[in-house]
């Protein structure tokens, strides 16, 4: 599992992003499961997630943050990766981020996307 931390802070949220391979739905259900063992994740807002999974095509969750997994799906399919995980966690700080947090999931996507192509 590739793990970045405080990726963005903006107006007291802050944003992670985890990812990493994954094997069919029950994968993705065992990844989760091991993010949330760390009570940092588990008490997050949100875990936001998406998925290409060869068998069962894309698979995503919004996990509370509106449309927040069709950007890391698209991304995804961009980048033609499949059966691999991407959860952007963030940590709600209490002011509405309206579109900015969009820009805050496609920038953790990147950065989880830069690690893992350099072998993180």
């Amino acid at each position: 599992m590739l793990q970045i931390v405080d990726v963005v802070r903006d107006r007291g949220s802050r944003y992670a992003v985890s990812g990493g391979p994954v094997a069919g739905l029950a994968g993705i259900d065992a990844f989760l499961r091991e993010l949330k063992r760390a009570k940092k994740f588990a008490r997050a807002t949100h875990n936001t997630w998406a998925c290409v999974l060869t068998a069962e095509g894309p698979q995503r969750n919004d996990d509370g943050e509106s449309g927040a997994a069709a950007v890391i799906l698209r991304m995804l399919e961009r980048e033609g990766l499949t059966d691999h995980i991407i959860v952007v966690t963030r940590w709600y700080g209490g002011v509405h981020l309206g579109g900015d947090r969009f820009a805050h999931v496609v920038t953790c996507v990147r950065a989880w996307l830069a690690a893992h192509n350099a072998g993180g």
